[in-house]
């Protein structure tokens, strides 16, 4: 957690990588992080802009479960095709979840409407793929490097679109927890190179 964050900070430091603009989801990991990371590298000063729409993969009625509760509840292959299937979506949430998940300040500029009852990581893909078009898309356009301190499926969603991976080899695609991820893009934002820092 603070550790990994505190070290990619460092690495972003030591590698001299000037961070012009911070994006990040409404989650407090991906707020922390993106708080360790720029304080670490001395760039907190730059402007960070907030998104559910960067937000971890919705759950669903598998919300506050850990993966042996759910398998205990669901069953060992049940979960594991919610987990690791591309479009296959848990079962929603239950009203009180729902309610819980609404009532919650920082959703409360969004149309309701629009928050998912659960999520496939296609779902995902189709909510992460707008705010990378109409956002973060335009920073690095004018040239600007960008950080983006997201989720596991958030990234992967990203990951999926840039380097248009199939849905078959996307759903095992392991990213490392607290290594920074860095992609160099041609001026059409094409990749031409990857790597962790």
């Amino acid at each position: 957690g603070i550790n990994e964050a505190t070290r990619a900070g460092e690495k972003v430091r030591e590698n001299n990588i000037a961070i012009d603009v911070a994006f990040t989801s409404l989650l407090t990991r991906a707020l922390d992080t993106t708080h360790y990371i720029l304080t670490e590298s001395k760039q907190q000063w730059i402007p960070v802009y907030k998104s559910w729409r960067l937000n971890e993969r919705h759950y669903g009625g598998l919300q506050g479960l850990n993966k042996d509760d759910a398998r205990k509840e669901f069953g060992e292959e049940q979960v594991h095709i919610w987990r690791r299937s591309y479009d296959v979506k848990p079962p929603a949430e239950t009203e009180e979840q729902r309610e819980a998940y609404l009532a919650d300040r920082r959703y409360n500029h969004l149309d309701k409407r629009m928050m998912p009852y659960s999520e496939s990581l296609k779902d995902t893909l189709v909510r992460v793929i707008p705010f990378w078009t109409d956002h973060i898309s335009q920073y690095l356009l004018d040239g600007q490097t960008v950080l983006v301190s997201a989720h596991g499926n958030s990234i992967r969603a990203l990951i999926k679109y840039l380097e248009d991976v199939s849905d078959e080899d996307i759903i095992n695609y392991e990213i490392k927890t607290g290594a920074p991820l860095v992609y160099e893009l041609t001026d059409d934002l094409e990749v031409i190179d990857k790597y962790y820092l």
